[in-house]
């Protein structure tokens, strides 16, 4: 099981110079996810990050500055966390199992409430925004082709059927993952949204 969360350093106010910039940023992308980006204020941000907004200026230049730091941030976390998770599964389909179950188990409660950051970027500024729209793509395509190599990764250990065709099955399980995404900013039991990941795997069946 991987859960979707980030560890948060203490907050430090009124030292413009000297913070912690990971725990900022994971305020910030705390404060965009819940709210987008055009409904979060700068104050609301320096409140979360614990910053002045002198300082948040100086170290980003401005909000769009910091929601890319925190864009690239939270793939990063995300990156991580799942990567560690599936080193620990013996073969393919196990370790799709694993992927799916995350973006399940991340669609509920108050997580799933607060929704994707990549999600979220892909329906609200990629249309008018040139670089977060390469940023979200590459976010797409990074996890489409995670995919596509553990399905084929259990072709080869005969954990996945060879019938299923690779490339058409990695793209509806992306649609169908970044989709568990959405549906959660609507509040989802993790019964529900687990049986779904159940679903989705007969896609390798």
């Amino acid at each position: 099981m991987i859960t979707e969360t980030l560890d948060i350093a203490p907050k430090s106010r009124g030292r413009p110079r000297e913070f912690n910039m990971d725990s900022a940023l994971d305020e910030a992308l705390r404060v965009f996810s819940e709210r987008g980006y055009y409904a979060a204020s700068i104050s609301e941000l320096t409140e979360a990050m614990g910053l002045t907004a002198g300082s948040v200026y100086k170290a980003f230049g401005d909000k769009r500055g910091v929601f890319l730091a925190a864009f690239d941030r939270y793939r990063y976390v995300r990156q991580r966390l799942i990567d560690e998770s599936l080193a620990k599964a013996p073969n393919g389909y196990e370790k799709l199992r694993i992927l799916v179950a995350f973006f399940a188990e991340a669609s509920c409660g108050e997580i799933g409430r607060r929704g994707c950051l990549v999600v979220g970027s892909a329906t609200e500024l990629a249309l008018f925004d040139e670089e977060v729209a390469g940023r979200v793509g590459v976010a797409f395509d990074f996890d489409e082709r995670r995919i596509l190599d553990l399905i084929r990764l259990g072709q080869t250990d005969g954990s996945v059927a060879k019938h299923v065709d690779p490339e058409s099955t990695a793209c509806a399980l992306l649609a169908l993952t970044k989709g568990m995404r959405v549906i959660g900013k609507t509040g989802r039991k993790t019964e529900h949204m687990l049986a779904v990941a159940e679903t989705a795997m007969k896609l390798l069946d």
